[in-house]
């Protein structure tokens, strides 16, 4: 995926945006990162993207480990969607079929079971054009307790894409 790659289809749910990062997932500031449009609500995840030639393993098709981070990001983003944020605690992915570069893909993430501070997620990954399901993931989250998740919000700044910037003194400290 380039930086000029967009979803090629209007995707449910709220884009985000955080303040410039490296995260090789979502940051816009990472040169060689998927810099991935997430849509997240209370409901879960999504994004769609192309991967390009830079994340293959094989000839032609994506490398498993990237498949890995995008399903680790839709499904740490479902329970972002659920107003807090967490750190990956297990997950466990199943590839179906290949991901061939080039192709539209469509990536989920929900949240299957909340309690008190963990988060039970689940995660696929389908063909854009045809719905196959070419890779699916479970993942175990951890939340951030309620100071450290202060200091994420107040760090980057978490926002609908289109809102405005925050200015310096409209961070709570």
């Amino acid at each position: 995926m380039t930086s000029e790659s967009r979803p090629a289809t209007e995707i449910a749910g709220r884009a985000f945006r955080f303040e410039p990062h490296r995260c090789f997932a979502c940051g816009e500031l990472n040169e060689h990162g998927l810099r991935l449009e997430l849509h997240a609500d209370r409901d879960g995840c999504r994004t769609e993207l192309s991967l390009d030639q830079r994340f293959q393993g094989w000839e032609d098709v994506a490398h498993g480990g990237i498949l890995c981070t995008i399903l680790d990001e839709v499904m740490a983003w479902s329970v972002i969607g659920r107003g807090t944020w967490g750190v990956t605690a297990r997950m466990a992915v199943e590839f179906r079929r290949p991901v061939r570069v080039g192709r539209a893909i469509r990536a989920e993430g929900y949240v299957a079971e909340s309690g008190r501070r963990l988060f039970r997620t689940t995660g696929r990954i389908l063909d854009a054009e045809t719905d196959e399901v070419l890779a699916t993931a479970e993942g175990t989250y951890v939340a951030a307790p309620p100071e450290r998740l202060a200091e994420l919000q107040a760090r980057y700044r978490l926002r609908p894409v289109g809102a405005p910037a925050y200015a310096p003194d409209q961070v709570d400290r």
